[in-house]
C-alpha cells in the first residue's frame, strides 16, 4: 500500500523548525486519548529522528516517516472510531486555536485542493506556557468542545479521534513544540538527527512501552475479504455453516518489516485444518494477509480456533487468536 500520510498543519508555520532539545519546566503528558496503547490504541508512528531523506524513530527503527513531527495513536479500525474515542488534554494549559469544521474522509491526491494546506483536519492547540505547547490533529467533524482563551486541566475532554484532513486511518496526531521547534515526546532532551536513546526519561507522564509492529485484528470469513472492510472493522463473520465453501483466516497488521511472516493457522474438532507463514516482500505500515481451505466436503460441526502471529527473525512479535462456531 501506499505510504501512510498524515502531516499536520493547524498551525503549518509551526511545523519547520529544526528539531531541538527540551528546556526545563517541560509538561508531563498523560495519555491523550480514552484507549489502552498494546490493546484498543496503538503507536503508529513515532517522530522521525532522521535528519535526512530516511525516517526513523527515536529506538532507530522504521515507525515513522521522512518529515513526521508527532506522535500517531491509531485505532483499530472505522467501527472503533465510530463508536467514539475521546481525546484528552495531555497536560493543563490555555486553548490557543481550533478547527471543527472538516470532512471525516480517506485521504487520496484528489482531496489535495479541499484540504487546501489544512493537513491537520480539525484540531485543537494549547498553550502550556514557557514556550510549551500541544496539538492535536485529525478529530472528528462537529466533535470539538473547547474554545480559544478556554482554561483545560490534564484530562478535560477535547473532542473525538476522527478521520479528518490528511490522513488514512482513524488516529490522533499529537505535537509536541516548545518555542516552535517540535520536540519528540520519547526523547525529549535528544540532540537532533539522534536515536537509539531508549530508557532516558520521557515527557509521558506514564510509560507506554515501545510496540515494533502488532497483529491489530483477526477473523474468519468464506472468502478473502475485501481490504477496506478489514479496515472498516466489519470482515470477521459471526458463525460458518458447515457446507461453506471455504474456511478463511485473516489477519490486519501494522509496523510490518521486510521478511516478517505472517503465520496463519485453523484448527478444528479433528486438529489442523490450515497452516501457513506468507512472507512479507517490503516494509508495509499497514497490511493484511489471509488464508485457508476451499472445502470439498462439509465441515464437521464445532468449534474451530483460528490463531495469527507476527514473526520478525524468528520471534513472535504479537499474536491474536480468534474462535468461531461452525453449525
Amino acid at each position: 500500500m501506499a505510504r501512510i500520510l498524515n502531516r499536520a498543519g493547524l498551525v503549518p508555520a509551526l511545523f519547520f523548525g529544526a528539531m531541538a532539545p527540551a528546556a526545563m519546566a517541560e509538561p508531563r503528558l498523560a495519555l491523550p486519548l480514552d484507549c489502552t496503547p498494546g490493546d484498543t490504541c496503538y503507536v503508529q508512528n513515532y517522530m522521525d529522528r532522521d535528519p535526512g531523506p530516511g525516517a526513523r524513530d527515536y529506538t532507530c527503527a522504521g515507525l515513522s516517516y521522512d518529515g513526521h513531527k508527532g506522535t500517531d495513536f491509531g485505532l483499530p479500525s472505522l467501527a472503533r472510531m465510530h463508536q467514539g474515542v475521546e481525546v484528552y488534554a495531555a497536560a493543563p494549559g490555555t486553548v490557543r486555536g481550533t478547527r471543527n469544521d472538516m470532512i471525516d474522509k480517506i485521504y487520496t491526491p484528489e482531496e489535495d485542493e479541499r484540504i487546501n494546506g489544512r493537513d491537520c483536519g480539525n484540531g485543537v492547540v494549547i498553550d502550556h506556557g514557557d514556550g510549551w505547547e500541544t496539538q492535536y490533529c485529525h478529530m472528528r467533524q462537529g466533535s470539538v468542545v473547547v474554545s480559544p482563551g478556554q482554561q483545560v486541566e490534564t484530562g478535560t475532554p477535547l473532542g473525538l479521534v476522527g478521520l479528518s484532513g490528511r490522513t488514512q486511518f482513524p488516529h490522533l496526531h499529537i505535537s509536541v513544540r516548545r518555542n516552535g521547534d517540535p520536540v519528540d515526546p520519547f526523547t525529549p532532551t535528544a540532540e537532533a538527527g539522534t536515536c537509539g536513546l531508549t530508557g532516558e526519561p520521557t515527557l509521558w507522564a506514564d510509560d507506554l512501552g515501545y510496540q515494533p509492529g502488532a497483529v491489530l485484528s483477526a477473523g474468519f470469513s468464506t472468502a478473502v475479504p475485501d481490504y477496506l472492510d478489514i479496515k472498516a472493522g466489519t470482515a470477521a463473520a459471526e458463525s460458518l455453516r458447515s457446507d461453506a465453501p471455504a474456511i478463511v483466516l485473516w489477519g490486519f497488521a501494522f509496523g510490518g518489516r521486510e521478511g516478517d511472516r505472517m503465520a496463519l493457522t485453523i484448527t478444528g474438532p479433528g486438529g489442523t485444518v490450515f497452516d501457513s507463514e506468507p512472507a512479507l516482500d517490503r516494509d508495509q505500515a499497514m497490511f493484511f494477509r489471509a488464508g485457508g481451505k476451499r472445502l470439498r466436503t462439509p465441515l464437521a460441526p464445532g468449534e474451530y480456533e483460528g490463531r495469527v502471529r507476527l514473526i520478525r527473525h524468528g520471534q513472535e512479535v504479537s499474536s491474536k487468536s480468534v474462535a468461531i462456531t461452525v453449525k
